[in-house]
């Protein structure tokens, strides 16, 4: 899930793909958009890179988050990834501080879920974070997004002020696994409380397991750990039908 604290991750990610495509891009696995296949993602590089190419459909989409892999865009090219370790949160473990349990009881935020998937993703997409130039968040992407959204599997949350939306995030939803793919706040601890709302809400519908995917110094003050590769394909197999 990307936040505005992981901008160094994204820095490594885009550090790690373009010393991939300049020096190993022979053995990476090249996707045909006609064939819905990934490789066992055993065989991933060190980094998580496991594949390029291919598209963004609803039935790709689907069968990638099932095998425990997201896309990721370096320029025009969809890069594929199953990273080893896995960063985690399991709702369970979810620590609430003093600071978000405020933020919980602030009466100016009003929750909500789907009420503005587009709006969003969009503003996901272009909301300025520290350190980071870019957004991997390309129009492809989001219209890809979108139309999962309309077939039900990508789900938003929302914090609004009054009639304004000032944060929110969104992600995959499969069985009891969600993926967490971004989030965006444009007012002091919106998306904390969009966050927070929404992990207690997915818990209350049996969601055992969150996909941070990558490692932010954020998510882990909320108990977002590490588990191995083997271990999260071994839980969402268990959780996704």
């Amino acid at each position: 899930m990307q936040v505005g604290q992981n901008s160094k991750a994204v820095q490594r990610y885009v550090s790690s793909q373009k010393k991939l495509s300049a020096i190993f891009v022979s053995v990476i696995f090249a996707l045909e958009d006609k064939k819905l296949i990934f490789p066992p993602v055993h065989l991933a590089e060190p980094d998580g890179l496991l594949a390029m190419g291919g598209d963004l459909s609803v039935e790709r989409l689907v069968l990638a988050y099932k095998n425990g892999i997201f896309p990721w865009y370096e320029g025009d090219v969809i890069l594929w990834w199953c990273p080893h370790p896995r960063f985690v949160l399991f709702p369970n473990e979810l620590k609430i501080n003093k600071t978000s349990k405020a933020v919980l009881k602030n009466t100016n935020f009003e929750f909500t879920i789907n009420r503005s998937f587009k709006e969003v993703i969009h503003q996901c997409k272009n909301i300025k974070r520290p350190g980071q130039t870019g957004t991997w968040i390309t129009d492809e992407v989001e219209n890809a997004y979108c139309k999962m959204h309309e077939m039900g599997y990508a789900h938003s949350a929302e914090a609004w002020n009054g009639n304004k939306l000032v944060g929110g995030l969104y992600g995959i939803r499969l069985g009891n696994v969600f993926f967490g793919e971004s989030m965006f706040s444009k007012q002091s601890n919106a998306s904390r409380f969009a966050f927070l709302k929404y992990l207690q809400l997915l818990k209350e519908e049996g969601v055992q397991l969150i996909d941070c995917q990558v490692y932010t110094e954020y998510l882990e003050s909320f108990g977002a750990r590490m588990i191995g590769r083997k271990e999260f394909i071994c839980q969402i197999r268990k959780l996704i039908p």
